[in-house]
């Protein structure tokens, strides 16, 4: 992990004063340290027969698709309201400042469907927890969330209750 983790950018005051932005860019421009990822993130869950992973906008298509690839699975974006061209079911979740929300096409996933979630990074668990609430609402069944990025002192993990979570990195 000290290998992905020397390529995880840290940019202070950024987006404002007082956060520090974990930035995964270089870590994106490296064939060996994303194949390294891609692995990590599935370790956990390659005894798991998955059927779709989820990934949500936009850091974890990146990831998602990639993971989807390597379980022979198929992927399912996660996005921003407005940005999907067919009927979407919607879920809302709170942000700092405000609400936003992220939808999925209603016919993404089968009834029963074992979806994997994958992002780049959980922070207060908000939106890795309306993802879980989407998918489980469009009869998938989440077999667990899996990111490359957690900050801990947030709690995020708390906000997916009992749901199998595995994170690579912790700040």
């Amino acid at each position: 992990m000290h290998r992905l983790e020397s390529l995880i950018r840290p940019i202070p005051n950024f987006p404002r004063p007082g956060i520090v932005f974990r930035d995964i860019t270089p870590l994106l421009a490296n064939p060996k340290a994303m194949r390294l990822t891609v692995h990590q993130l599935l370790h956990p869950f390659m005894s798991e027969a998955v059927d779709m992973v989820a990934g949500i906008e936009a850091r974890g298509f990146i990831f998602g698709a990639l993971c989807a690839q390597e379980l022979g699975a198929g992927f399912v974006p996660l996005r921003k309201p407005g940005k999907l061209p067919h009927r979407t079911e919607s879920q809302p979740y709170a942000l700092e400042y405000g609400v936003n929300a992220l939808e999925m096409h209603v016919d993404a996933l089968g009834h029963g469907h074992r979806v994997l979630l994958v992002d780049d990074l959980i922070a207060t668990g908000g939106t890795a927890a309306a993802s879980c609430a989407l998918v489980e609402r469009l009869g998938g069944v989440v077999v667990g969330c899996s990111f490359v990025i957690e900050l801990d002192a947030l709690k995020g993990r708390d906000a997916l209750g009992a749901r199998r979570v595995h994170t690579l990195l912790h700040y």
